[in-house]
């Protein structure tokens, strides 16, 4: 399955058209997927970054009471971590604190997705002008909402960290500790 989604998103002569229209029409099923452990499988065994970037990008837009239509950048990413609310709650019960570790996890995900696509790799065009990208030793082009500072991230995560103690108390469950490090 993995291999043929990311076939599927290299065919089409813009892989990021191609990754929106697959993503959209498979994160109906991600919702219904009833364990955690079965939705990390899914995400982590992705071999398309952009497809895995997009799929956490609608999970997180449908977490958040007030979606943005910006693109995806490292801006938006800090926007999710404002403004998503603890992830859907899905078919399994689980504990409250699970779900705020299972968010922790996706959005190290979708970090590591996006850093993967437009700065390491030219994922955003064609396989055939891509080969053309890495002769040229052409440097990906960073956006403008990709220029975050150090500021900003400080007082997202403390704003992030706030609102988990609100829900949670303290002290956090080695887990998270371990996945907010991870994720400043």
């Amino acid at each position: 399955l993995q291999r043929m989604l990311s076939m599927a998103v290299e065919v089409d002569r813009s892989p990021t058209c191609s990754s929106r229209k697959i993503a959209d029409d498979i994160f109906p099923f991600i919702l219904n997927i009833p364990l955690r452990s079965q939705r990390e499988a899914l995400l982590n065994t992705m071999e398309s970054q952009l497809l895995r970037c997009r799929l956490l990008e609608l999970l997180f837009q449908h977490s958040c009471d007030v979606p943005t239509t910006s693109s995806m950048s490292l801006d938006k990413i800090l926007y999710f971590l404002s403004h998503s609310s603890v992830l859907p709650q899905f078919q399994d019960e689980t504990a409250t604190w699970q779900r705020w570790d299972e968010m922790l996890q996706y959005l190290s995900l979708l970090l590591l997705s996006y850093q993967t696509f437009p700065l390491a790799e030219h994922l955003r065009t064609s396989v055939s002008d891509r080969m053309d990208l890495i002769a040229q030793k052409a440097k990906p082009r960073l956006q403008d909402s990709d220029d975050i500072s150090q500021l900003d991230i400080h007082l997202k995560m403390n704003d992030f960290i706030s609102r988990m103690q609100e829900t949670l108390g303290q002290p956090f469950p080695p887990q998270i500790q371990e996945k907010l490090f991870m994720l400043q």
